[in-house]
């Protein structure tokens, strides 16, 4: 059990650290921020991790599948402390010292994982953490710099597909996980484990980008857009279930996913709008 305790440890320090960015800042910038690197690291983790097998993690949390157990070290890793600390430089603008700090220390963090065999290495290397990490804590500050001025087309929906993507895939995956409520089996590796997080990935994704789409249409009466969503939804499982790639396993399985959907739209409504009032608000800060 000791390899959960380090893993808990990054949990705690990184919620510790990210209280003291929102008590220092205080602002939907700095969360907007956070959401933003989040949904960056899961779309990086799902290329490199999920389908191309980088490493693998072993918290010793998940006993029932080992390849959960390894989704849910690199949640860990890519939901808390390197988008935390991607928060930290950006909000308060951080020199290329700190971020090279930064970079060093997760490069050690790594490597001591390395030596206690709570990680492993497949064909990923320390190197390439020291090379991606500064990159990644330059987007950060990139992304701050978009979310705090005017910005629409482009680069507001990009932001607004990262943040939905963070919310849409934690909600998806993390009950798939712990209360093994469903699985996948698109049948693209051997381990049951990874073909279902990796078609998860896939879905979570593609549903992004239609809650996204959904949000964006002008729709009257705006009630519309809630029953075209949950039909979409249950549709697209009983499509998913009829072709054998869905395996739903509790009485409650697609009625989560339904009533999710149904919340995110809402919430990606709300926040589409506060990014667009956080550009009206510099316009006329009056």
């Amino acid at each position: 059990m000791h390899s959960s305790y380090w893993f808990f440890a990054l949990l705690i320090s990184s919620t510790i650290l990210f209280c003291f960015i929102l008590f220092k800042e205080g602002n939907t910038k700095t969360l907007f921020l956070y959401l933003t690197m989040v949904g960056y690291g899961y779309i990086i983790e799902t290329t490199i991790f999920n389908f191309l097998g980088s490493y693998d993690y072993n918290p010793n949390i998940i006993k029932h599948n080992s390849f959960y157990d390894s989704e849910l070290g690199a949640f860990f890793s890519n939901a808390f402390s390197l988008p935390v600390t991607a928060t930290l430089i950006a909000s308060f603008d951080l020199n290329w010292i700190w971020m090279a700090f930064f970079s060093v220390f997760f490069v050690g963090v790594e490597w001591l994982f390395l030596k206690l065999h709570i990680y492993t290495h497949n064909w990923w290397r320390l190197e390439y953490t020291g090379l991606g990490l500064p990159v990644y804590f330059t987007l950060a500050k990139i992304f701050y710099k978009w979310i705090s001025l005017p910005s629409r087309g482009f680069k507001h929906n990009l932001m607004l597909y990262l943040i939905t993507g963070s919310l849409s895939a934690s909600l998806h995956i993390l009950p798939m996980l712990f209360f093994l409520n469903r699985y996948y089996r698109p049948g693209w590796f051997e381990n049951l484990g990874r073909d279902s997080i990796a078609f998860a990935a896939i879905y979570y994704l593609c549903a992004s980008l239609f809650y996204c789409l959904m949000v964006k249409i002008n729709w009257k009466p705006k009630w519309i857009k809630y029953i075209l969503t949950g039909l979409f939804i249950y549709t697209v499982n009983q499509v998913l279930i009829k072709t054998g790639i869905l395996h739903s396993l509790v009485p409650w399985d697609q009625m989560y996913y339904v009533c999710l959907s149904l919340f995110l739209i809402l919430l990606v409504g709300l926040i589409d709008k506060r990014l667009s009032n956080q550009i009206l608000a510099f316009k006329n800060p009056s």
